[in-house]
């Protein structure tokens, strides 16, 4: 049982740990090999706390032994990417400068995680400041996507993903501020919840510096897993704590049923964006599994789609910086981030589109649309991307780069409008997982992972798998 340890996900690992069926240490000790096994050949964890996730372990076994009451994710292994802090450990955020920037606290889905019995044992690799959809930087280097090595595993939370993936990590803690977490997860075949605005608490002020409001805005901390019950199991231990930030809302982890049958909306038309086939036949199939088990799937288009990326980007432009003046990009970044930047600059400026007189005021104008919208169809079934994983060094490409904007419009808008959404695999075409996300209304995450255990039920999970 030992070697397989490592293959289970979240849930059923704290219901051995539960029935006395396996120990916490023995769980423990078998993802640190499996780490030890894998990770050199993808370079997704950077660092391991081996002693320190060990010695948990035995505190839980003792607890355990003594009839104490333990959380329900006692002795499950979590990873946790570089740019979440957790105390003693350095948030790096894929930067040098910051390799010995140690937190003096955890993050508040951090400490709400290990309250419910979760261990940390290892933090994962990103882009240099989550800037990037490919995983690569200066201080750890590239991490390798699991299913082909020549191409992207995805960013930010690419190391996450791949963890997952592998079997290193059953459940992996990202975030989302332009699909960080639903993109890695379509590129890895694993699942991810980009949860609501103000469901995960964002402290203000962290140990690499303050949260520029652009992040506060568009980005969220979330889970990523092999399963979804295991995305609902974590969520539900992420969401309890303010932390200091104005944006938390205690709201209700469940709300109100909907009338059947509820409906879909499949959106294949991005305002002009090109779907690639084996994209178009995720979302088919995905569609499919979704009509069979009583949902009313429908096609339609998303309101103000394009015009939703283009505030989106506006805002991010003009508040996603800490600094009035910022440090020349190539004397802080790897020659491969600078080189991303300096193709990609031309290319997000000009997807600003026409200047708002107010960005914010917009976005309440398209706000409305879509809740309109969805009070109509609940549920919105979309691309991630539209294109599945790139060739390894495309983004460095400008004429291949040129129309990435289009190509994650959905994504982008989700996060403009702090909607919740999953991301769940529905296949493989070639050598590379394919996913979709299931979108919903504001704090509606339980609708999400409804819809997508129904998808997983039908679709199967691709993970764990070995390096390939």
């Amino acid at each position: 049982m030992l070697t397989e340890l490592w293959a289970l996900g979240a849930w059923d690992l704290a219901d051995l740990i539960r029935r006395g069926e396996a120990s916490c240490r023995e769980v423990i000790e078998a993802h640190l090999r499996r780490i030890d096994d894998v990770n050199p050949r993808v370079n997704a964890i950077t660092v391991t706390s081996g002693e320190e996730s060990l010695a948990a372990a035995a505190a839980a076994d003792e607890a355990r032994a003594r009839g104490e009451a333990v959380g329900p994710l006692c002795g499950v292994p979590m990873t946790i990417k570089e740019n979440i802090d957790v105390e003693g450990s350095a948030t790096t955020m894929g930067i040098v400068a910051l390799r010995e920037a140690r937190a003096p606290a955890d993050a508040p889905p951090i400490a709400e995680l290990r309250s419910a019995g979760a261990i940390p044992i290892g933090r994962t690799n990103m882009p240099e400041f989550g800037m990037r959809w490919h995983t690569d930087n200066a201080l750890h280097g590239p991490t390798v996507n699991p299913w082909s090595a020549e191409h992207t595993p995805g960013g930010s939370s690419g190391g996450e993903a791949a963890a997952v993936a592998t079997g290193m990590s059953p459940l992996g803690i990202g975030n989302d501020g332009a699909g960080s977490l639903r993109w890695p997860a379509q590129c890895c075949g694993v699942s991810a919840l980009k949860p609501s605005l103000g469901r995960v608490a964002q402290v203000g002020e962290r140990v690499s510096g303050p949260t520029p409001f652009a992040f506060q805005l568009l980005g969220v901390h979330g889970p990523i897993a092999r399963h979804v019950r295991d995305l609902r199991l974590a969520f539900g231990h992420m969401c309890g704590r303010p932390g200091g930030d104005p944006w938390h809302a205690p709201v209700a982890l469940h709300g109100p049923p909907l009338p059947a049958p509820v409906r879909v909306c499949v959106v294949t038309y991005l305002d002009g964006a090109e779907t690639a086939p084996e994209v178009a036949a995720a979302l088919t199939r995905a569609a499919a599994i979704l009509a069979d088990a009583g949902y009313l799937v429908e096609e339609g288009r998303a309101p103000a789609l394009a015009r939703a990326s283009e505030i989106y980007t506006q805002i991010m432009s003009n508040h996603g910086r800490v600094h009035r003046e910022q440090p020349p990009v190539e004397t802080i970044a790897s020659p491969g981030f600078v080189r991303f930047w300096e193709v990609y600059e031309p290319i997000w400026t000009r997807a600003a589109g026409e200047q708002a007189f107010d960005p914010m005021m917009e976005r309440a104008s398209i706000a409305r649309l879509w809740s309109a919208w969805m009070s109509r169809t609940p549920l919105v079934l979309a691309p991630i991307r539209t294109r599945p994983a790139f060739r390894v060094g495309s983004d460095l490409d400008p004429r291949w780069l040129a129309d990435w904007p289009d190509t994650m419009r959905m994504t982008v808008a989700v996060n403009l409008l702090g909607l919740p959404s999953v991301a769940v695999p529905v296949g493989t075409a070639g050598a590379l997982p394919q996913a979709v996300q299931i979108i919903g209304p504001r704090f509606r995450e339980d609708l999400c992972l409804d819809a997508a255990e129904v998808v997983e039920a039908s679709a199967g999970a691709l993970t764990p798998i070995d390096p390939r």
